[in-house]
Parts: structure tokens; C-alpha cells; sequence
């Protein structure tokens, strides 16, 4: 199974930048009393008591962005819901109780999710009483908390700990009652018409007119006793040229869909030229870490005028760093290829929920750090000490080392091609964590950067 997910929430200044540092240990995000400093989510790998999550910082909720960006923001916050396993709702106990604070209990009502209720600027037990009013909004476990004064963290951590999802076994892992295919792609590329002919029914209208579909429709079907979900999505437009809410909805549920599945088909038309949506779509899948095969649809209309090595040529040079994705060339009219494109995306998915033992990890660790050492950073040699996989879907390793922010991107990208190369992941993302292993190091080094690299 994937990493838990905590994500924190909460109105503008309530602290929310501070708790992902104070969990942290580190500065990571940017702390500031203007309200609004946080937009994309932040991300950071936590390890306690042996239990690893992903801690996650999202923008305040209400907040009008001096920019324009509000929509955007929102859509990342409605992300880190949507894929949160534990969410800590913050306040603030000095400010009390506002209404923007009843507007965010109230959007968490529907969210069926462990809450902790984080009443922070709790800096002493006699502020106790004072935080017993956020009682009232009706939502998660109260926490008094400190940032400022280190109050409570070890008991938040025990809370957070007790509600992540429990270990699952390796074979649970493997026994999912059907894998989710998410086809997406810019209007018109035959997404629709490559469901029904798998579910071999018309559950999905067919038109030429762009943009028929508005909303993600899920499609159940069988396959040489396999079971498969078809999540079918609207098809996308350039950000500029979304002008109502159905556009902007259109484009939020399609990466909603992008973030349920377990293997994203990305249509391409293999009549038309690659667009800024096809990228923009193919950067979201992979900021996803999900698995995807290149769909090259409407094959039948140039088979045998153009080569199937000239479009994988041209997939490659417009999606360098997904050079590891498998393209398939179909016809979604008549089902042309459709039964091999499903047997890959299984293979895709069992890639994704393989382990490997540490052992072998460790081995190949060392054997690449010794054919290419890292370069020499302030004067010194960057050493992992030894690697371990730590989830799956997406393969998650973690490296152990003395100076993680030594090690360059070029050099987490020979790492993880390393990994590709070698081990039972050669078609699917990997996420890389360097992460600092406690040491005698000198307290002057630099923080280390923990975002994960693909």
C-alpha cells in the first residue's frame, strides 16, 4: 500500500506552515503573518516510532489570493483532502472561534476521515479552557498545542499514529477487487468511444462534438476474469481557455480521477500534433507517481502511411522524463489491440505493488555508488549508508545517508534509473527519499531536501 497521507488544514494564519516545520524538525515551508504565503501543497516524508507518512501543507481555506489564484489554490486544497488518510484541522486559540473556522468544519462534515482538531497557540495549560470552545464546531479530536513553546508534540504524534491505516500484508496488497483504469486526454481523442467498446455496451455518450463529457463516469467490466474500472473524464482544454465553472469542475474531477487510479491511460490522436494539455496532463501523472501507457488512438486511419517508431520517436522527445512509459497504438472504434493494452496495464499494476527485500536494495546501492561516487559537496563525499523500500504504489525507497543535500538531481535521477534498470519496477514512477541519518554531522549543515524526485 501507498504511504499514509496527514494532511493539515485550516483558515489563513492559524499556524499551518509552522506545524509542518515544527513535525518536521526542519524549516521547510514559509512561515509569514501575510495571509495567503502557501498555494501548492508541500510535501515531506516523517518517520516516527518506525511508522513513515507523508505530512502535507495546503493553503488556507476562504482565503480570496492576491493574484487570481484562488480557484487554483482551492483545487489544491480539495486535493489534499480528497487523498488524505488523517487530516489535522488547525485553529487558533488566541484569535478563538471564528466563522470562516464554522466554514471549514463544515466543509469536513462529508469527509469521512479521522480528524484531529489542532488548537494551536495553546502555549500553556492555563489557555486550556479557552480552547475547549472550538468543542462546538464538531469536528476531530481537540489537541491543545504549541508551535512556539514545543507543547504537546510527542501526544499529537501518538494520535496521529493511532489513526494511520494498519499495515496490510503483502498478499491484501495484491488482492484488489479491480484495478482502476483513468483514460484522460484533450477533447476529442476517442476516450468515450474506447469505453464502450470495452464494457461492449453504449454506457457513455458517443459524439464528435468536443467536450460531451462533463463529469468522471466509472465503467465496471470483466476481462478474461479479471475486473476492471474504466473511469472515463472530460476531455481538457488549456488552462486559459477555461471560462465557466463546468471547464474548471471538468478539469478538477479529471484529476481527481487521475489520483484514484492505479494505471492513467493518456490518449493521444494519432491524426494531431502533441498540445499543451497533452503536457500538462502527462506533468500531472507524474507529479502523481501513477503508472500510465501512451494511447496513440484512431491508429487504423494512418496504418500503413506512417511508421509506429516515428510516433514513439516523437512521444519520447516531448516526454523525456517518462521515458519509461510503454506505448500502445489502438483503434478505439473497433477494439484493435484494446485486449493487449489491458494485459500491459496489469503488468503496470503488479510492477507498482512489488516489494523487494533489502538486501538486494542494499546490493545495488552499493554497487552503483561505486561504478559513479556522487560529487564532492563543501569538500566532501556524500556516502548512503544503506536503502530500503518502504511502500508500494508507487515503489517508495528510502536512502540513509550523511548529507542528503549533496546529492544533486542528476544524481537522484542516476539512482533511480539504477533502480529501473534492476529491479521490478522498469515501466512505473518510483518515488527517492534521501534522508539524513542521525549522526555526529556538524549542526551548521544545510536542511536537507526530502521532496520526493521521479
Amino acid at each position: 500500500m501507498a504511504i499514509p497521507r496527514v494532511v493539515i488544514v485550516g483558515r489563513p494564519n492559524v499556524g499551518k506552515s509552522s506545524l509542518f516545520n515544527w513535525l518536521d524538525g526542519r524549516r521547510l515551508a514559509i512561515v509569514d503573518d501575510m495571509a495567503g504565503v502557501t498555494r501548492d501543497r508541500l510535501v515531506t516524508l516523517i518517520e516516527h516510532d518506525g511508522r513513515f507518512f507523508e505530512l502535507i501543507d495546503t493553503g488556507g481555506i476562504g482565503i480570496e489570493d492576491a493574484d487570481n489564484l484562488t480557484k487554483e489554490v482551492e483545487q489544491q486544497i480539495a486535493a489534499g483532502i480528497d487523498e488524505a488518510d488523517v487530516i489535522l484541522f488547525v485553529v487558533d486559540t488566541k484569535t478563538g472561534l471564528t466563522p470562516l473556522d464554522e466554514e471549514v468544519a463544515e466543509r469536513l462534515r462529508k469527509v469521512e476521515k479521522p480528524i484531529l482538531l489542532l488548537a494551536n497557540k495553546t502555549d500553556h495549560a492555563g489557555l486550556d479552557n479557552g480552547a475547549l470552545e472550538f468543542h462546538r464546531l464538531g469536528r476531530g479530536w481537540l489537541i491543545p498545542v504549541s508551535v512556539l513553546q514545543n507543547r504537546n508534540r510527542q501526544l499529537l504524534f501518538e494520535e496521529i499514529l493511532d489513526r494511520l491505516p494498519e499495515k496490510q500484508s503483502e498478499q491484501a496488497e495484491t488482492d484488489a477487487p479491480r484495478m482502476k483504469l483513468t483514460i484522460v486526454g484533450r477533447r476529442n481523442v476517442g476516450k468515450s468511444t474506447f469505453v464502450n467498446t470495452l464494457a461492449q455496451a453504449q454506457r457513455m455518450i458517443v459524439s464528435e462534438v468536443p467536450g460531451t463529457t462533463r463529469d468522471s463516469v466509472d465503467v465496471h467490466f470483466d476481462l478474461d476474469g479479471h475486473r476492471f474500472v474504466a473511469i472515463d473524464t472530460p476531455g481538457l482544454r488549456r488552462k486559459k481557455s477555461i471560462r465557466t465553472d463546468i471547464d474548471f469542475y471538468g478539469l478538477h474531477r479529471a484529476q481527481r480521477s487521475i489520483r484514484r487510479a492505479d494505471v492513467a491511460l493518456l490518449f493521444f490522436d494519432c491524426m494531431e500534433t502533441i498540445s499543451k494539455v497533452d503536457k500538462q496532463l502527462a506533468h500531472y501523472i507524474e507529479q502523481q507517481f501513477k503508472p500510465c501507457i501512451f494511447v496513440v488512438n484512431k491508429w487504423d486511419k494512418v496504418a500503413g502511411q506512417v511508421a509506429t517508431e516515428r510516433w514513439v520517436r516523437y512521444l519520447r522527445e516531448h516526454f523525456p522524463t517518462m521515458s519509461y512509459c510503454p506505448i500502445a497504438f489502438v483503434t478505439g472504434q473497433t477494439g484493435k489491440n484494446m485486449k493487449a493494452l489491458l494485459n500491459h496495464a496489469q503488468m503496470l499494476f503488479k510492477q507498482s505493488q512489488t516489494r523487494v527485500p533489502t538486501s538486494t536494495i542494499n546490493k545495488l546501492i552499493q554497487a552503483a555508488t561505486q561504478r559513479q561516487q556522487p560529487p564532492l559537496y563543501l569538500n566532501r563525499r556524500p556516502k548512503i549508508y544503506f536503502g530500503s523500500q518502504i511502500s508500494t504504489t508507487p515503489p517508495t525507497v528510502i536512502m540513509m545517508c550523511n548529507m542528503p543535500q549533496g546529492f544533486p538531481p542528476s544524481y537522484q535521477r542516476y539512482l533511480i534509473n539504477v533502480c529501473r534498470d534492476n529491479l521490478p519496477f522498469g515501466e512505473v514512477p518510483i518515488k527517492l527519499y534521501l534522508q539524513k541519518r542521525e549522526s555526529q554531522e556538524p549542526a551548521d549543515q544545510p536542511a536537507p531536501s526530502e521532496q520526493p524526485i521521479e
